[in-house]
């Protein structure tokens, strides 16, 4: 009987359970000493505690419909993660938001109604194509981010570099999870797509909240030039949002699977810079 999961098998969906001092960085604009940068990244770790617990519940949710046990221990192995993810976040989150004076509670609060909501209007499998969505999206943001030309490496502080990578290399591991149980429970294509858009669009507009309250209260908010440079930062030449365009439209070609993007090669690179580390 073939496998439901099509992640490859020698990619090992492994929980780290990694602790990063961080608290010293977020105090300050750790990103290139640039305030829109700085917040952009600030703003998508508040989105991730609760986000990532939609998508482990969103899992969860159909596990006794699977009998590959392949998949299962993905599912495991994706759980862990996210759990692991959740934690390093939630801290990062209430330290930044302790050190420079940011609500943590009302920008929660909008993500917590925006979840309310979608248990209310959605049913299971919808909130499942949103997970397999988001994964896609965190997938190849995190597929750039280990890339050699990505814009945070020289410009981030070291820790925050080092948190960033951890979890963009675990994105990529479990990137197929969440898609491969909504294929196996009978998700259609159509609803896949229509996933994407709407969570493309709610993802994007948290995080400029997150980015607007940020701005506001550091007093950047009205800073016509901070914005230019942001706006380049995220669409121009070589900026982050553009940099995964392609990447993103690949999501609803008929019949698309997340690993038809072959990231191994990035994966074993960012493993041989973890055994270099611990070798030192």
């Amino acid at each position: 009987m073939p496998h439901l999961s099509q992640t490859p098998d020698d990619v090992r969906i492994t929980p780290r359970n990694r602790e990063y001092q961080v608290a010293e960085c977020l105090g300050r604009d750790w990103f290139d000493n640039h305030p829109f940068k700085t917040a952009w990244f600030n703003a998508m770790s508040i989105t991730f505690p609760l986000g990532e617990k939609f998508f482990i519940d969103s899992v969860r949710h159909y596990l006794e419909r699977i009998d590959d046990p392949k998949l299962l221990a993905e599912i495991s192995g994706f759980c862990g993660q996210e759990g692991f993810h959740r934690r390093e976040h939630q801290r990062y989150n209430e330290t930044l938001c302790e050190a420079r004076g940011y609500d943590l509670a009302l920008m929660e609060g909008r993500l917590e109604a925006n979840i309310r909501r979608a248990y209310k209007v959605m049913s299971a499998r919808e909130r499942l194509a949103c997970t397999a969505a988001m994964e896609h999206i965190t997938a190849i943001l995190a597929e750039s981010a280990l890339s050699e030309d990505e814009p945070m490496i020289g410009s981030a502080e070291p820790p925050m570099q080092a948190l960033w990578d951890w979890h963009a290399a675990e994105e990529m591991e479990h990137k197929a999870v969440a898609f491969d149980v909504y294929r196996a429970i009978g998700g259609s294509e159509k609803m896949r797509r229509r996933a994407m858009r709407m969570s493309t669009l709610f993802l994007l507009v948290d995080i400029l909240m997150g980015v607007v309250h940020m701005l506001r209260r550091d007093g950047n908010l009205w800073k016509p030039r901070l914005w230019w440079q942001g706006w380049k930062f995220l669409f121009f030449k070589g900026g982050i949002l553009r940099r995964v365009w392609p990447a993103y439209k690949e999501y609803y070609r008929e019949g698309f699977h997340p690993w038809q993007r072959d990231t191994r090669p990035l994966l074993e690179a960012w493993a041989s810079t973890q055994s270099a580390a611990a070798s030192t």
